[in-house]
């Protein structure tokens, strides 16, 4: 058996809208939780409480997601206006004078 090596370079990775994407999936998380809540009953009784733990889980996580995801957005900003000298967002200042040792 031959050992497998790759023919081209990989490609580069996809960046599209990842905060709306987590958002979205969070709001879902969270409603199903929602409208299964009323039948807290049935699924104690039929065995399937999990179900709306489950959903619970998903929106707590969702959450954390977000956080993860924009504080991930807003340093590759960062870091590609530090690349392109721009200004550092939220300080108005850039990366050079931002790092110039006090005097």
């Amino acid at each position: 058996m031959a050992k497998w090596t790759p023919k081209h370079e990989a490609p580069e990775p996809l960046e599209g809208p990842v905060v709306p994407v987590i958002t979205g999936g969070t709001i879902i998380w969270f409603v199903l939780f929602l409208v299964q809540l009323p039948f807290y009953g049935w699924f104690d009784d039929h065995g399937h409480l999990w179900w709306l733990w489950t959903c619970l889980a998903g929106a707590a996580l969702g959450l954390l997601g977000i956080r993860i995801t924009r504080s991930r957005d807003a340093a590759i900003k960062r870091a590609r206006a530090a690349a392109e000298g721009e200004p550092v967002p939220g300080t108005g200042q850039t990366h050079e004078t931002e790092q110039a040792p006090a005097e």
